[in-house]
């Protein structure tokens, strides 16, 4: 968890000059774990970018990509391509791919901006999780940081298997959900050759500890291990919360 808000806040001190591309969130938010957004989620799908607009030249409200379904994850599979408002393909800057051995870091486009992953490759395979607005179209399920959109290589790839996991644990009652997450999580601890295993193993013991700390305590703290602050200093929490409101902006929506 250091090494994730050491990355976020690196991307906040790069951006402290452009405070409009930085975002905040309320005092007590919690990024959700995977194992939340699984069980949040209405439909998780597995999709090709086939086509959408660019960011530069509109407003966000104009911004759309078309989606086509591969697997449904979670829920049915859509019967033809989807749009998905309010996201972007990529411009060619901010050309990147997730991680597919990185199972607790979102996106790094999701430190930017508005807390969330909003721009997509073209031709990108990303596994998707939705919910269904109240005119019955599907929407991202956006939570700030969160891993709601990563690219993946196919249907076999460590994320896809964890997020199926993670929908069949959140739809149990919670004693058989920790021992299905602890019985995974056993399976792949057990695959000591396997540095993958290893690593989703590793993914289902952050799921079993519970809920993550609060997004603004875990920045508070990096950023007095950066410097911004001493935790023997008197007001030193006064000079921290103003060093991260300057970095992100007035906008204290969440």
């Amino acid at each position: 968890m250091r090494r994730i808000v050491g990355i976020a806040a690196g991307m906040v001190l790069a951006l402290a000059s452009v405070p409009a591309l930085a975002c905040s969130v309320q005092d007590d938010y919690r990024v959700p774990t995977n194992l939340e957004l699984a069980g949040k989620a209405d439909l998780i799908l597995l999709a090709k970018v086939t086509g959408g607009t660019e960011g530069a030249a509109q407003g966000p409200e104009d911004f759309a990509i078309t989606i086509d379904p591969l697997v449904a994850i979670k829920g049915e599979l859509p019967a033809g391509p989807l749009t998905l408002q309010g996201v972007t393909l990529s411009e060619p800057r901010f050309l990147a791919l997730s991680n597919p051995y990185d199972f607790a870091q979102a996106h790094p486009l999701s430190y930017i901006g508005g807390c969330i992953r909003y721009m997509f490759p073209l031709g990108t395979t990303a596994l998707f999780f939705l919910q269904q607005g109240e005119d019955g179209a599907w929407e991202p399920l956006v939570s700030a940081f969160s891993r709601w959109a990563e690219d993946v290589p196919g249907p076999d790839a460590p994320w896809v298997k964890l997020s199926a996991l993670y929908a069949e644990a959140s739809a149990l009652p919670e004693a058989e959900r920790k021992a299905r997450l602890e019985q995974a999580r056993q399976e792949w601890a057990g695959m000591a050759a396997d540095p993958v295993a290893q690593l989703m193993a590793a993914d289902v013991a952050r799921q079993l500890a519970g809920p993550n700390e609060t997004w603004n305590a875990l920045m508070r703290r990096e950023m007095r291990r950066l410097g911004f602050g001493d935790e023997n200093e008197s007001g030193e929490g006064q000079a921290v919360d103003t060093t991260l409101e300057q970095m992100r902006g007035t906008d204290s929506k969440p």
